[in-house]
């Protein structure tokens, strides 16, 4: 059932990663959204996976906050 969900929800979140504007000066294309945009993915994936949605939610911000510093993607303004 779980394996099940995360399959499914795979094909959304590739597809809504498509709609990303590679544009640096892009409005978001900063560290709120990429903040918020972590959050709800790691909540679904926990979610899907059996984890804890809180703990999923957390990490994903997390990440996405930090992935303003990360070296080959594009830095937030």
């Amino acid at each position: 059932m779980r394996i099940t969900t995360l399959l499914m929800a795979a094909p959304v979140i590739l597809a809504l990663a498509g709609c990303v504007n590679n544009n640096p000066n892009s409005p978001t294309n900063n560290a709120a959204v990429r903040t918020i945009g972590g959050a709800g993915a790691g909540a679904l994936i926990a979610s899907a996976t059996g984890g804890s949605k809180t703990k999923g939610a957390l990490v994903g911000a997390l990440v996405g906050g930090v992935s303003c510093g990360v070296p080959g993607l594009p830095a937030c303004y």
